[in-house]
């Protein structure tokens, strides 16, 4: 079993509407800042934004995001900031808005898939244009793979020159009509995953009642982890946990008793290839 310090991630909001009975939902800067310390606190080295408007739909303000950003950084140092560029309530020339703000990392969802009330939308033009930007930016992308073709899409971003090797990804299990959260598909994205784009990093996120199943799989197999309420919270909007710091202590103290030391924040930079803060 690999001995090299995990990096949680913390996906700290998400875009499932905060309902009466999500009141841990973070939704306004200041509670997403509240929420990303205390994860902090309890081991997270790496914070997934996303933003929202008033009426608690997904946002795409850049100056939400600043505030979180500076939040952040002056409450959690040296953690990682990484923006959503995702899709839902979004309009593609929105989802990337806010990369001027230069954080460290930002999401690109490297092909579409269908998610169970709609189809995330990524089409090729729009996949290359985010890339770019973020390349222009010195952003390092997340790669998140939803479906198996995502991941040869990815290499194929490193061959054209959009991506820099070694890139960081991230496999999502679990979303009804997507990947399926087994351990077998895992273990057969990893192979690929050596063949395609050797040397990358890689996390594993679960998605709701998979989420904990899916990060011991990681920890056992090299990878890093990711939790939080937005995985946490299933798409029918049910809560399965109390705070996001709840969910990153789970997932520090199982790498605890697998061995594997939680990485520091500077740790998690040196071992993702980003800047020192």
């Amino acid at each position: 079993m690999s001995q090299q310090p995990v990096v949680i991630a913390v996906a700290i909001t998400g875009s499932v509407p905060r309902k009466k009975d999500n009141p841990a939902v973070p939704v306004l800067p200041p509670e997403q800042v509240e929420s990303t310390h205390e994860a902090f606190e309890a081991g997270a080295s790496l914070v997934h934004i996303h933003v929202r408007n008033d009426d608690e739909s997904p946002g795409s303000d850049p100056a939400r995001f600043a505030e979180v950003q500076a939040g952040v950084v002056k409450h959690c140092p040296g953690m990682i900031v990484q923006f959503s560029t995702g899709g839902r309530g979004r309009e593609a020339s929105q989802r990337g808005a806010m990369l001027h703000l230069k954080p460290d990392m930002a999401s690109l969802a490297t092909g579409s898939v269908n998610f169970p009330t709609n189809i995330y939308e990524n089409p090729p033009d729009f996949i290359d244009g985010l890339a770019k930007s973020m390349l222009e930016l010195d952003i390092k992308p997340e790669c998140e793979i939803f479906d198996l073709a995502m991941l040869y899409n990815a290499a194929s971003l490193v061959k054209r020159g959009l991506l820099k090797a070694p890139p960081h990804v991230q496999f999502v299990m679990g979303i009804p009509g997507a990947m399926p959260a087994r351990r077998s598909i895992l273990e057969f994205l990893l192979s690929e995953l050596r063949e395609v784009l050797p040397g990358a990093t890689w996390t594993a996120a679960g998605i709701a009642r998979h989420q904990f199943e899916v990060a011991q799989w990681a920890l056992e197999l090299g990878g890093h982890c990711r939790t939080g309420l937005e995985d946490n919270i299933r798409f029918d909007g049910t809560r399965l946990a109390r705070s996001n710091a709840e969910l990153v202590a789970k997932v520090a103290e199982e790498c605890g008793r697998r061995g594997r030391p939680v990485a520091t924040p500077a740790q998690a930079r040196a071992l993702l290839g980003l800047r020192a803060a």
